[in-house]
């Protein structure tokens, strides 16, 4: 085989992998967006709400719009617990779990209502401590759009029947966050969390 031969074959591959990973890419998109426009049915026994990024003491725009989604749902469920879910990570002085939990009181949430689990670091640590502390078996899982393709594939591989709640993502952050979430489903699938 001489070098002309060679890098004809070495272009062929090249292109392949491009074309197959776009349309990894596309497939992907379309999962996320299919399940982002999915809704939950009433009175599920907990709502799960995932954690994100506290700057501080204050909730970023992705956490905001989760809470303010949860919310919602809330005041239309009022036997759905709340479970809150985030631990305290660089930059956050306290977790993202006492963010929310400070949200919804001052929303009239009754603190009754309010269960915590503050010590995970990530969505799989979310779902897997959840399940741990509280025994659930069914959720609402509410987090931005982008997110909840990840986040229902997770609590269904804990043995949680998850049915997703989406929150809009905030356009100053969107393409980051989704590309991001791209490679963390690609995690997902190659290391199972």
């Amino acid at each position: 085989m001489d070098g002309v031969e060679v890098k004809k074959k070495m272009s062929l591959y090249a292109m392949l992998f491009i074309l197959v990973s776009i349309g990894g890419f596309v497939f992907l998109h379309s999962q996320m967006k299919n399940v982002a426009k999915e809704s939950p049915p009433n009175e599920v026994p907990y709502m799960i709400v995932l954690g994100a990024k506290v700057n501080g003491e204050e909730m970023s725009l992705s956490l905001r719009e989760r809470a303010k989604t949860a919310l919602e749902y809330s005041k239309k469920n009022p036997s759905t617990m709340l479970i809150l879910s985030g631990g305290q990570g660089d930059g956050e002085d306290i977790t993202e779990a006492e963010a929310l939990r400070r949200f919804f009181l001052e929303n009239g949430v009754e603190q009754e209502r309010l269960l915590l689990e503050t010590n995970s670091t990530s969505t799989y640590e979310n779902l897997k401590f959840t399940k741990e502390l509280y025994q659930v078996e069914e959720a609402v899982i509410v987090s931005n759009d982008f997110h909840l393709y990840r986040s229902v594939k997770l609590a269904e591989k804990l043995g949680i029947k998850a049915y997703p709640l989406s929150a809009k993502t905030p356009k100053v952050v969107q393409f980051q966050l989704y590309v991001r979430e791209y490679f963390a489903i690609l995690k997902m699938y190659l290391l199972g969390k």
